[in-house]
């Protein structure tokens, strides 16, 4: 399982739980693949100031099985970018499976893949800031957009807000290499507990075919 994980500048820290979990999980499965990306490669700037070295730019980048694209304040920006949508399209088109981080699936609304589709976001928000619900079902044509701790089209994925993407990196795991090897990993990283109550919590809308 190879995956690629697209960052960019003003991306939230806690989005690298991604990393975090991917790393743990290559304890118990040496054969698991990941790398990360950027426009250009190199040096990004996370929000309030953490840098980030990223392996690839996007012409570099290396074929992958999964493409995840994370969330923060800097997808405003993102949504206008015709280098990265087009990267995201390409990226669908090729046969990637796409997955969203929060509000990383507000940039797969950008390059449209979530026309037609069920799809979630980030829930909870503080004011100035708006709903990202919202904002997503404003962005799409005829999108069912869900409270969820994770929505499973097949093709893409989209996953719900900021510490979240622990929980969505496990169900990768579970979906592609095995529900044992997710469930291992959560235990050495104890959030075993937190998996469950997430679970318990929220509600996953997988498709039958991958259930």
């Amino acid at each position: 399982m190879r995956i690629g994980i697209i960052l960019y500048e003003d991306v939230e820290p806690i989005e690298i739980g991604i990393l975090g979990t991917l790393s743990m999980a290559k304890r118990l499965a040496p054969e698991l693949q990941y790398h990360t990306l950027s426009e250009a490669g190199g040096t990004i700037r996370l929000r309030n100031g953490l840098h980030l070295e990223t392996e690839y730019s996007f012409t570099q980048a290396p074929a992958a099985d999964v493409t995840i694209i994370t969330g923060g304040p800097g997808w405003q920006t993102q949504a206008n970018n015709p280098v990265l949508l087009n990267f995201l399209r390409q990226r669908h088109a090729r046969g990637d499976v796409m997955v969203s981080v929060c509000t990383g699936a507000l940039l797969l609304a950008s390059a449209r893949l979530l026309d037609g589709r069920v799809a979630t976001s980030k829930a909870a928000y503080a004011a100035p800031e708006t709903s990202p619900l919202n904002t997503l079902a404003e962005m799409t044509v005829d999108c069912s957009v869900r409270e969820a701790l994770l929505v499973d089209e097949g093709d893409i994925i989209t996953g719900g807000g900021v510490s979240l993407c622990v929980d969505l990196t496990l169900y990768l795991l579970e979906r592609f290499l095995g529900s044992e090897l997710a469930e291992r990993t959560a235990h050495i990283m104890e959030y075993s507990a937190a998996r469950a109550a997430n679970q318990a919590r929220l509600p996953s809308l997988i498709k039958p075919i991958h259930a």
